[in-house]
């Protein structure tokens, strides 16, 4: 009764299935190898910026480029403030309220954006606490420079003067006449009532929405890899399931395909391969990602 698993059409069935159980277990445990290397790169990065508390500060010069090894480093730079603005809709502990941006022009003759601290409220100029005068020093820990995916960037224009929606050099070359450095820092001390700005993690090395759609991806391959044995068992039991009908002579109602009545079967299981085959090429798609 079983001897139809060894026709071409079945041979067709069978391949199909042996390559595509190994293929969406690869898919989903190399998406599960990319979770866990965000979730290690998650807690190297806590257990680093909790080390770089400790650490000495080092020069501004030591520390640039930023990097995904370098966002968060201590690092100190001197030089006259020249500017400052206001950055608004940032959050910090929960409540809205806005960054005090001031921008350091070091020995360089480059402009350093440092963000002096936070405030709550609406931004108001008269509630930040004026730039200190003269020659300062600045100790902070290092950020990357902000995009249009950062969380709270306004990016939409329309702010009032003095108000800055992202805090980068691309933001900033329009409006002052120095060269800006590709990269900020967050002042470790505010003065004036102000709350310091903790550091952020480097882009893409936290558990963010892209880490979970990774696991995502692992489940879904996983299930299709189970989906795929469970099409192959099916279309092997209504087959067998018609071919008993055959020998017992119950016939399709219409009489159609074949002497058996096992031809519309393959038909099914051709259909199936067929559907089977379109999905995987839609998941690996998706899963690519």
């Amino acid at each position: 009764m079983y001897r139809f698993l060894l026709t071409p059409r079945w041979w067709g069935i069978h391949v199909f299935v042996l390559l595509a159980i190994p293929f969406c277990v690869f898919m989903g445990s190399w998406q599960l190898g990319r979770f866990e290397d965000r979730v290690d790169q998650h807690k190297d990065s806590d257990q680093a910026q909790s080390a770089q508390r400790h650490e000495r500060a080092a020069p501004l010069a030591e520390v640039l480029p930023v990097t995904t090894d370098t966002v968060g480093d201590r690092t100190v730079a001197d030089g006259r403030y020249v500017r400052q603005y206001l950055v608004p809709g940032r959050e910090l502990d929960e409540r809205r309220g806005f960054y005090v941006l001031g921008l350091l022009r070091t020995d360089e003759d480059k402009v350093l954006p440092v963000v002096r601290g936070w405030l709550p409220g609406t931004a108001r100029a008269d509630a930040a606490p004026p730039l200190p005068k003269g020659e300062v020093t600045v100790t902070g820990a290092l950020q990357a420079p902000e995009t249009t995916e950062t969380k709270g960037v306004h990016t939409e224009g329309g702010l009032p003067e003095g108000q800055l929606g992202m805090i980068s050099a691309a933001s900033l070359v329009n409006l002052v006449p120095d060269d800006v450095y590709d990269g900020w820092i967050t002042q470790e001390k505010a003065e004036g009532g102000m709350k310091p700005v903790p550091a952020e993690a480097a882009p893409d090395s936290g558990l963010d929405l892209k880490a979970f759609q990774n696991l995502g991806y692992t489940g879904e391959w996983f299930v299709f890899a189970g989906f795929v044995v469970f099409m192959w068992y099916r279309l092997l039991r209504r087959e067998v399931e018609a071919q008993r009908d055959a020998l017992l002579g119950i016939l399709p109602e219409d009489g159609e395909d074949g002497e058996d009545g096992a031809d519309g079967e393959g038909d099914d299981a051709d259909r199936a391969g067929t559907e089977s085959g379109d999905a995987v090429a839609e998941t690996a798609e998706a899963g690519s990602r």
